[in-house]
């Protein structure tokens, strides 16, 4: 009996545990400009856990709302989080369109990288490297984020029409920061 009850409270234990997010893929190697004009690599990413979504300046449908809710994700995170924002419309989105688009969403730029270059290399990254692919194969249209963790690993998609997907991808985020790189 007195070897039971501490077995038991053991076991009840280990049951509450959250196991490790699944690796569903990893982000291949890039190098884009940024808004600021420096180039930003896959490889300057790692060490850090970070978001990325695919959106565009004119977007009238739910682009501002997605740079929105990653404000949301820049408030609630540390400063060793990072957020990367992809264009879809790189003809039209360069360095210093983008850098007034993420002065108006108060990115920080340090942390909050929109990111442009040329339009099959950003085609080729969405569907796959971040198997962003929508109904039509259209990449366009995604309005999803992914969560990456230090190894340049996804381990999440949230859909950012779904009532609860920020705190869904907060609490996520929290459980990939925990985890030894």
């Amino acid at each position: 009996m007195k070897i039971a009850l501490p077995l038991a409270m053991l076991l009840l234990s280990a049951c509450g545990a959250n196991p490790p997010l699944p690796v569903l893929g990893e982000v291949p190697p890039f190098a884009l400009t940024a808004q600021t004009g420096e180039t930003v690599t896959r490889d300057a990413l790692a060490g850090h856990v970070w978001v990325a979504d695919f959106i565009f300046t004119t977007c009238p449908g739910p682009c501002p709302r997605m740079s929105s809710q990653m404000r949301q994700v820049q408030d609630a995170t540390g400063p060793g989080v990072r957020l990367v924002s992809f264009t879809v419309d790189p003809a039209h989105d360069t360095p210093p369109v983008l850098a007034a688009y993420a002065k108006h969403f108060l990115a920080q730029p340090n942390r909050w990288y929109f990111l442009t270059g040329a339009q099959a290399s950003l085609d080729d990254l969405g569907r796959n490297g971040f198997k962003l692919n929508s109904v039509d194969g259209s990449l366009d249209h995604s309005t999803r984020f992914v969560l990456v963790d230090r190894a340049a690993r996804i381990r999440g998609y949230y859909a950012s029409s779904e009532d609860d997907f920020l705190d869904k991808l907060l609490r996520d985020l929290r459980r990939v920061e925990r985890e030894k790189s």
